[in-house]
């Protein structure tokens, strides 16, 4: 009874598509705009610049404050 053994085969690996940049471009602006939105309500939101009246956006953003290291007191 003769064996065969397999012999690993040289395979060439699999390499990612390629994006084009433009497709990542108006993706990149958007969640910068986003992110500095974000950043503007948890860090200036209830101040000289205040957008929303009253007391709600502060509570909402009040540990993520802290957590930053936003002084709000």
């Amino acid at each position: 009874m003769a064996q065969t053994v397999a012999q690993p085969t040289a395979t060439t690996p699999a390499l990612p598509a390629k994006l084009p940049i433009g497709a990542i471009v108006p993706w990149a602006v958007f969640f910068g705009i986003l992110m500095l939105v974000l950043l503007y309500f948890v860090g200036a939101e209830q101040g000289a610049t205040s957008v929303v009246n009253g007391a709600d956006v502060h509570e909402w953003v009040h540990d993520a404050r802290h957590l930053l290291g936003f002084p709000c007191h």
